[in-house]
């Protein structure tokens, strides 16, 4: 036989037996619980940034690519979803978020978007009317969309008998009735706390509007939650968050008693969202008295930071500002926690194996807590983050590279606060305001979210003002896959979870988002289908 008919005929033969072995395998692995075809899978692998399909068996990626590498692993059991060319994303996470602040917010009076300190008041007695609750709380009130942009004042909310205390958008003022103040014990001789301040009149007497630490004063009144309430409070949130797109969440700043809640709720199987869990500052002592519990892979909740704060808000004036405000020229902000303090938990939390996730706006905010990493000996395996990042200076930003920092910033904030930012800033300085471009090209890691209730839990809204930024400071906007790889890849590599979460590829977590129109337009999206551990746990109808 001619020496390449047989050469051929071998070859032939081995291809033969290669595929027949390849059949025989993809027959007896087990079907897939769930495939997702003839859609744009955006993978968030750099290798292989776009894909066709996914199957999912159990709560893992079992394999990514087109139409016919999935369609072996379709069995009689196998639910089937047709993309129709729609986008799908994985591990779409909001990297600083208050999930039960999120719950409680939603039962209380809502003062987002209101205009007049009046239309607060008649939400406030509308309230009073219908609810039994000793206090009147609600949350979301911004002065400056008031008429006159000045904080209100007691005497608006005095006609309502029982005490009222409401918390300004950014979480970082209060407003509060006569009553309590009476029930707080609060007198023109109550002293400013550290990192707080008593706004008063020109007698000296309290307006009834607590900036930054001053609003524990009011807060110590007010009748804890129950674990109950608590509860109900992160159940129903989450399914806010679920129709959102949202696979997980990285909660900020979370007290003893909710991490309790939390853990209850894991082991229940009640948590239907991921949470990387960071407790609260008040808690510091007791969390780094022994190292985080480490969590299995996949698993439904984390808890391995803590959070801390340097400042406070751009919007109330309370960022600590290296010069004064440009509207403001008597303040430069609140330094909430000193950088001597910052240093010694930091060095407390390397040591423990603790993350640390510290607030910082304004730009002495930031350079205290740069410093006090700095001092601190923090190393760049330990992911310190540095949470909003809002205003650095220009010459600090290849700082936070050096010591490894991560930049957890969140894009409707540049968007909401456009309207008013550089009239506080000044057109220097704004400059390395929301500097999102900037952060990247000084090859700083960007994991980005929406701090809710502050801002609306909207993944969509993040992805448009990320891309968008309201046509403001354009020149720090980013492109669409910029933006995603900071709720993707980016809050992974936040939370430490790399080698699980944040790409489609075989073995990490079936963590997935459908939206209802393909890759192009995703800035305008709804979402159809959230999909967290291979469940579906939500889907528009």
């Amino acid at each position: 036989m001619n020496r390449l008919v047989v050469t051929l005929t071998a070859f032939t033969v081995a291809i033969t037996v290669a595929l027949l072995g390849t059949t025989a395998r993809a027959a007896t692995e087990p079907p897939a619980d769930l495939v997702l075809r003839n859609g744009d899978v955006l993978t968030q692998d750099p290798a292989h940034p776009h894909a066709r399909a996914v199957a999912v068996r159990g709560d893992q990626i079992v394999a990514v690519g087109d139409d016919a590498a999935v369609a072996a692993l379709v069995g009689a059991g196998t639910r089937v979803i047709d993309l129709h060319g729609r986008a799908v994303v994985p591990a779409l996470t909001d990297a600083h978020a208050h999930l039960s602040g999120l719950g409680f917010a939603l039962a209380e009076v809502d003062l987002r978007g209101v205009a007049s300190a009046a239309e607060c008041a008649r939400r406030a007695a509308a309230a009073a009317e219908k609810s039994s609750r000793p206090w009147i709380i609600g949350r979301g009130w911004d002065q400056n969309r008031f008429a006159d942009k000045a904080f209100p004042t007691h005497a608006a909310l005095d006609h309502i008998a029982r005490p009222v205390f409401f918390e300004r958008i950014d979480g970082h003022a209060g407003w509060a009735n006569a009553e309590a103040m009476k029930r707080a014990g609060i007198t023109r001789a109550t002293t400013d706390p550290a990192g707080g301040r008593i706004v008063r009149d020109a007698a000296g007497e309290p307006t009834g509007i607590f900036v930054d630490n001053a609003m524990s004063l009011v807060d110590h009144a007010i009748p804890t939650a129950t674990d109950a309430e608590i509860e109900a409070a992160i159940l129903r949130a989450q399914e806010v968050v679920a129709a959102q797109g949202l696979t997980g969440i990285h909660d900020m700043g979370v007290g003893l008693g909710t991490l309790a809640v939390y853990h209850r709720l894991a082991a229940a199987g009640r948590l239907k969202i991921r949470v990387y869990a960071l407790g609260s500052a008040a808690d510091a002592d007791t969390l780094l008295a022994q190292p985080p519990a480490k969590s299995a892979p996949r698993a439904m909740l984390s808890v391995r930071g803590i959070k801390l704060y340097a400042d406070g808000a751009l919007g109330s004036r309370g960022a600590a500002l290296l010069a004064p405000y440009s509207d403001d020229a008597k303040n430069s902000g609140l330094e909430i926690m000193p950088a001597a303090t910052i240093e010694a938990l930091s060095r407390r939390a390397v040591a423990a194996g603790w993350q640390v996730a510290i607030h910082a706006i304004g730009d002495r905010g930031n350079r205290n807590a740069l410093d006090a990493f700095m001092r601190a000996g923090v190393k760049p395996a330990q992911r310190f983050r540095i949470e909003h990042a809002q205003v650095v200076a220009l010459g600090d930003i290849p700082r936070f590279a050096k010591l490894g920092l991560i930049a957890s910033m969140q894009p409707t904030h540049a968007t909401s606060d456009s309207p008013w930012a550089e009239a506080r800033l000044g057109k220097e300085r704004v400059k390395g305001a929301y500097a999102w471009r900037r952060m990247l090209e000084a090859h700083v890691p960007l994991a980005f979210g929406s701090d809710f209730p502050v801002e609306e839990p909207s993944l969509v809204a993040g992805l448009r003002a990320g891309v968008e930024r309201a046509g403001w400071t354009v020149d720090q906007k980013l492109t669409l896959d910029e933006t995603l790889r900071a709720f993707t890849t980016g809050a992974a590599y936040a939370a430490f979870e790399e080698a699980w979460r944040g790409r489609a590829a075989p073995g990490m977590a079936a963590d997935l988002t459908i939206f209802d129109s393909p890759a192009a337009t995703l800035t305008r999206a709804r979402v159809d289908v959230t999909i967290v551990g291979g469940k579906v746990i939500y889907e528009r109808k």
